[in-house]
């Protein structure tokens, strides 16, 4: 059996029209612009902080860009639907804060750049979570495990300077929400949900403990 074949038995793409191709994609771009806008506006002095820590986090476009993904007609316009919404997203956010704003975030800019060159690869594959057998279920459990990392590391996230210690359970809550749908929607099946959360527990745990995240983004995240 190719490689063609096995990932059919895990889940066989559909065959769109070029105009729901286009559209499908064209979605993902108003998406990306109405999300980008909005990350910019909360990102401003006055308006409640726990926006503003939701759009600056990897977690709230991991769980957005799970669902463009796996609720494609195929890995392909996963892939381009996924690059689409960064892409979007980002250029509405940075050209924003270049016109209006006046500077230029280099190194964030740079940050969220790779997230969105990367994109296209974790959305094909991410793809795939909504399929069958075990394959399916470990791809489900990657944007699950960001979220829980993310979600535990929250209890750090803000200095004794800080006032906003309120704002944890909050945001907590938030990404508890982003976990519960992920599970409520991905799955095909219960017996998949039973194999997704241990997994996802399990390897959660395992990062937090080699602290795996942190060594990767070198406290990127949360700057957009």
């Amino acid at each position: 059996m190719g490689g063609s074949d096995k990932l059919n038995g895990i889940r066989v793409a559909n065959r769109p029209t070029t105009q729901q191709t286009f559209f499908s994609i064209i979605y993902a771009v108003f998406i990306g612009v109405i999300l980008g806008l909005a990350a910019k506006l909360v990102d401003t002095p006055g308006i409640n902080p726990v926006f503003d820590d939701m759009g600056g986090r990897l977690g709230i476009w991991v769980f957005v860009a799970t669902l463009l993904s796996v609720f494609s007609y195929s890995p392909k316009v996963a892939a381009v639907k996924a690059f689409a919404f960064f892409g979007s997203m980002l250029t509405v956010y940075y050209v924003y804060t270049v016109l209006f704003l006046h500077f230029i975030p280099v190194r964030a800019i740079l940050f969220w750049g790779l997230c969105a060159v990367i994109s296209p690869i974790c959305a094909y594959i991410i793809w795939y979570a909504h399929g069958n057998g075990l394959f399916s279920c470990m791809v489900s459990s990657l944007p699950i495990t960001m979220l829980l990392i993310e979600g535990f590391e929250l209890r750090n996230a803000y200095l004794p300077i800080h006032t906003h210690y309120y704002l944890i359970p909050v945001l907590m809550g938030v990404y508890l929400i982003m976990i519960i749908v992920l599970l409520l929607f991905i799955p095909k099946n219960k017996m998949q949900l039973l194999s997704i959360l241990p997994i996802a527990l399990i390897l959660s745990i395992i990062l937090i403990y080699f602290n795996v995240l942190g060594r990767i983004f070198g406290g990127m995240n949360g700057v957009l």
